[in-house]
Parts: structure tokens; sequence; C-alpha cells
């Protein structure tokens, strides 16, 4: 899969190019992540990318032909889906990430100051995408969560296909509490149940955990689950 990172600042992936899950991946080349530098598709001599905002209000507004230029640029040739990283976005899911995995291309642009002209949204946006209802100073790390997130979904990334069902969020639960060894430390035990051998009794365990994690955590993301529970027991009676 290509991630097209529109940016100004290309050297704050080196982050996750250098390191872990998304390292490894672009080494086998199961990703690969291509950068355009708004800044070298300035006209102007200093490369200013950004300009006063018409109506007055503090802050800039990211220029709108450099930001043209350089997403015709990352579209050549391409079908690529198009996502403005902001706060005014749809909130990223669990869902929504799995869905973005079956592309085969994105362009992920990371705005900047107040943010960028309206027209370049009207025009050239597919979706705008949120990780969250918060300001940050750019879009970079957000699009870093979305490379990450979406990453996981794509076959070969990580070795084993049943971490990615019994994830967080994979069937509307949390994830059930983890224990590894010593078996006892400062005073605090393993579950009795872990140590047990039954994978029965085991499963069981750490059901009713999730259970009890995602109510007291979460509690709309259980009532999504049951409301897809009953979904599907009323969808079996209508077929009857």
């Amino acid at each position: 899969m290509n991630f097209k990172i529109i940016t100004i600042f290309p050297e704050m992936f080196n982050s996750i190019m250098n390191y872990g899950l998304i390292a490894r991946a672009v080494k086998k080349k199961l990703i690969n992540l291509f950068f355009f530098n708004i800044r070298d598709f300035s006209k102007n001599k200093n490369k200013k990318i950004d300009d006063r905002p018409y109506g007055g209000g503090p802050g800039m507004i990211m220029s709108f032909l450099p930001l043209k230029n350089s997403i015709i640029q990352a579209k050549k040739n391409d079908q690529s889906l198009i996502i403005y990283l902001s706060p005014q976005g749809k909130k990223i899911t669990y869902k929504k990430l799995k869905k973005l995995s079956k592309k085969k291309s994105l362009i992920l642009i990371c705005g900047r100051y107040q943010g960028i002209d309206q027209r370049i949204i009207d025009k050239y946006i597919d979706e705008e995408i949120s990780i969250g209802d918060y300001i940050l100073t750019g879009g970079e790390l957000a699009a870093m969560v979305l490379i990450d997130g979406i990453s996981r979904f794509i076959p070969g990334v990580i070795k084993k296909k049943i971490s990615q069902h019994e994830d967080s969020f994979a069937k509307n639960l949390l994830d059930y509490p983890h224990y590894t060894r010593p078996r006892i430390i400062d005073g605090m035990k393993v579950p009795k149940v872990l140590l047990s051998g039954n994978h029965k009794k085991i499963h069981t365990w750490r059901l009713k955990k999730s259970i009890q994690q995602t109510l007291l955590k979460k509690p709309k993301l259980f009532q999504k689950r049951i409301n897809i529970i009953q979904n599907k027991i009323f969808q079996k009676k209508s077929k009857k």
C-alpha cells in the first residue's frame, strides 16, 4: 500500500520509518511512504506557503496554490483517496481503519497554521478525518496515527492474524488484562485460572474481564455490541 504524505515537515516521519512495526513493513515493502513537501511547490522566493485570512482574525492560512500543486503531483497517474487530517473530520474508528486498508493508495494532507484554504477542501479533498476532539499543532502526528492504525490490517505487517481479531474494538469489547512472568511480584499474583492450562476456563475468564472492562471504561462501546447482537437475532427471526 502507498501512503503519499503532503507536509512541510517530512522529517517528522523518520520516527515511524526507522522504528517498530512500520519500519519493518517499509523494509519489506509491504507499505511505501512517499513525501511531497509543500514548500517545493511554492513560487515565492522564500518558499512561503501561508498568508493572512480574508476577513481578518488570528493566525495564518496555508495558501491555495502550493497545496493544490502538491496534490496534483501526488495524484499524478493515480486514483488515490485524498484525506485531510482535521479536527473537523469524522472521528476515526476501528471499522474505518480496516476499510481504508483495502485501498491501494492514500494521499494524506497534513495541515498547519490555522488551517488550509476552504477551496482546497471543496475541490480536492475526498474525506476529512479526525483522530480525536482536540487540536494539534499540525496534521503530521495525526497522519502517523492513521498510517500505524491502517498498516496493522495489511497482510504480512502483523505475523499473527489472530491478534487483530482479539484487539480492543475488534468485537466492540476492550481487551482483557494481560500477565507475564514472574507469577508473584510486589505481593501481587497472576490469576490462578491463567495457570490452570484449562483453555475453556481461560477463554471464559478473559471474555468476562473484557465485558467488565468495557462496561466500566467504555459503556457506549458495549451498548454498540448489544445492538449488533440484537440486530443479528432480529434478522434471523425475520428469515424464518
